[in-house]
């Protein structure tokens, strides 16, 4: 009986986007590979650099009948926000008055992130997908927040703003030369200024070719859930296998 053929380099490429069995052309790459280098380059180049266009995110909301609400941080330009991520976690003292302080138990926030592309393909679907998970449990939920100029860290003045018990920021990740289009969420319970990262819980690679918008969805209301009872997320938060899916599971 022979041995199984074992797989190569180039039988793996149809599994993965990432760059691999390449080839070569003496020292070099082959056109069609530094061609689609070149291209990938300049999608996650414009991902970065490209304004969300904040007007057509809440058109959409507002047709899943989604209540919104647009704040910014305490960046002047793109410039500077790549340049002072400090200056991204913090809210413009004049968008406070656009959050209503009544209390809720979910507040969801849109933020541009380091990738308007993937916020302008996910963002809408997933907050929808949430929303209604959420009032299907009969949570409480605030008008969407649309931030821009924003780092993960600004939905904690926006949920603490808002007294919300959880925050759920979904927001573009910094694109990568094999996916520029990559939605993260980060959920933070009792959400106020100055919380470390430790005190977050984040779902990852939200797109069509990565995490649907479907099994990202179950994921975030069962951290959501684990948040409710235990008053706790981030590194503090139990994983209870009844509550919370299993580590990349669909």
């Amino acid at each position: 009986m022979s041995a199984p053929t074992r797989p190569s380099l180039r039988d793996l490429r149809s599994l993965t986007q990432a760059r691999i069995a390449l080839g070569a052309h003496g020292a070099g790459l082959p056109t069609a590979a530094a061609l689609a280098f070149g291209l990938d380059h300049a999608r996650a180049r414009e991902a970065v650099w490209t304004p969300l266009d904040t007007e057509a995110i809440r058109e959409a909301l507002t047709a899943q009948g989604l209540e919104s609400v647009e704040v910014r941080s305490n960046v002047t330009d793109r410039a500077e926000y790549l340049r002072r991520p400090d200056r991204g976690r913090m809210m413009n003292p004049e968008c406070e008055a656009a959050l209503d302080g009544a209390g809720c138990d979910l507040a969801i926030v849109i933020a541009d992130g380091l990738s308007a592309t993937a916020v302008a393909l996910n963002a809408v679907p997933m907050a929808t997908a949430l929303a209604e998970r959420a009032n299907r449990a009969g949570w409480r939920l605030a008008p969407v927040v649309v931030a821009t100029q924003a780092r993960v860290a600004l939905g904690d003045p926006v949920g603490a703003r808002l007294k919300a018990r959880a925050v759920a920021v979904l927001i573009g990740e910094r694109p990568g030369l094999s996916a520029s289009d990559s939605l993260g969420c980060y959920i933070t319970f009792a959400p106020e200024p100055g919380l470390p990262d430790s005190r977050r819980n984040c779902i990852s690679n939200i797109r069509q070719d990565g995490l649907s918008i479907e099994a990202a969805a179950e994921q975030m209301e069962a951290l959501l859930r684990a948040m409710f009872v235990q008053n706790v997320s981030g590194v503090g938060l139990r994983r209870d296998e009844a509550v919370l899916p299993a580590p990349g599971a669909a």
